[in-house]
């Protein structure tokens, strides 16, 4: 793993809270040209430190009234690939994990509504070979949505 060093930090620290302010307002706080922090931030994403970028997405405007999170144990571990092959194909799916403790899969999706989330439930989620019980958890605030502190 490559070295991040203090103007590397202090890149993240900006960008991550505002990613759309200009490279040149950055290269400014930063003290250093906009060429130094285009280069910098290139290398912070060939080397997997910034892995990804756009827009988020307000799902309620969309009409995606329901956060849900879906606990899923599998028949057997060994099953873990094919069910996310599967779940994959679910575009209302935007999360999944592999974990440990009471599930094997944690996985966060959105649905329109009550009707909605059973058509995924018992329509798609719980016909997938493997996946042996699922418990959810509808989430009813979102207030914290934060990257990792960058220090």
């Amino acid at each position: 793993m490559e070295k991040i060093d203090q103007l590397d930090r202090k890149i993240l620290q900006i960008i991550t809270k505002n990613a759309r302010m200009p490279f040149k307002d950055v290269a400014e706080e930063c003290g250093v040209s906009r060429a130094a922090i285009h280069q910098r931030v290139q290398r912070l994403i060939d080397i997997d430190v910034i892995t990804g970028s756009g827009y988020n997405v307000n799902p309620k405007m969309l009409g995606f009234q329901m956060c849900v999170y879906i606990g899923i144990t599998l028949e057997r571990g060994s099953m873990y690939k094919e069910v996310v092959d599967e779940l994959e194909k679910i575009p209302e799916i935007v999360e999944s994990q592999y974990t440990l403790g009471s599930y094997t899969i944690l996985i966060k999706l959105y649905a329109k509504n009550d009707i909605h989330l059973m058509e995924l439930l018992n329509g798609k989620i719980q016909e997938i070979p493997g996946v042996a019980t699922t418990e959810t958890l509808t989430s009813l605030d979102q207030r914290i949505k934060r990257t990792i502190p960058i220090e």
